[in-house]
């Protein structure tokens, strides 16, 4: 029997995953801290103890995600651009464009039908369209993410505009907004127009091939997933647990580098 773990350090959370075989055996998500090599090395124990096996049976690793060179005891380093469309394709491999939104990015991806690369799109320099700027609304406005979410699908007079494209801007419209009178559900209800628009415009620049797939934190949004259904006019693709598709393509990886390995022995 042989195990392997996929591990993806995020800006704000730190995904692993064991597969067995060809079979996932378990999962772990915790925040990310400042210590990468340790809150990785804490991820994958959480995940090995959930399947009650020993981190040391673990034959082959694989670190991903913007921390992953930092992971010195995984034995590869992967994008998690690569990682992402593998762990979708495992998952759903009629999926060709994949929407991973992150606590600091942005990204639109094109696959074929064996999960590998065929291009994409990424917004890493403006904080709106990510989960970070989702999160900054919710504390400005003492919100959870999920009440602020509902709040955004009912807009008692309408979505507000919210014109500026830069996240800081954005968010100071909104306050005035608050502070001159206008409806929080219209206000939120413009901000989550406003990082649909963004979203959009990724989408519109690389391309849509159905079928149409998020992972990611942002996948758990109902505010931003309905508000994509509808403009789109098509399924969109939610996994169960979408945070976890970058680790599940990493452990993916690890399987294949580990084959190749025993291949050339």
């Amino acid at each position: 029997m042989n195990l392997f773990a996929g591990i993806d350090v995020g800006s704000r959370t730190t995904k692993a995953c064991i597969l067995k075989e060809d079979d996932i055996l378990s999962s772990a998500i915790i925040d990310t801290t400042f210590d990468v090599q340790a809150i990785a090395l804490k991820a994958v124990t959480m995940a090995t103890e959930k399947s009650k096996i020993d981190l040391s049976k673990i034959s082959y690793i694989v670190a991903t995600g913007y921390g992953r060179v930092n992971v010195s005891f995984a034995h590869r380093h992967v994008t998690e651009i690569s990682c992402h469309a593998l762990g979708m394709n495992y998952l759903y491999p009629e999926v060709r464009t994949i929407l991973d939104m992150g606590g600091q990015d942005l990204k639109v991806i094109r696959c074929d039908e064996i999960g590998r690369v065929t291009k994409f799109v990424m917004n890493d320099k403006c904080a709106a369209g990510t989960g970070r700027f989702l999160e900054r609304i919710a504390e400005t406005f003492n919100l959870s993410l999920k009440v602020m979410s509902d709040l955004s699908l009912s807009p008692k007079n309408g979505p507000c505009e919210i014109s500026s494209y830069c996240a800081v801007f954005a968010l100071d419209d909104a306050l005035s907004l608050v502070r001159t009178g206008a409806d929080l559900n219209d206000v939120v209800a413009g901000l989550f127009d406003s990082v649909t628009e963004k979203i959009l415009q990724m989408i519109q620049k690389l391309g849509l091939e159905e079928k149409f797939a998020i992972c990611g934190g942002i996948a758990k949004n109902k505010g931003i997933v309905e508000r994509l259904r509808k403009v789109l006019n098509l399924e969109v693709i939610v996994p169960e647990d979408p945070q976890i598709i970058g680790a599940l393509g990493a452990a993916i990886f690890a399987r294949r580098f580990f084959e190749e390995l025993k291949k050339g022995a």
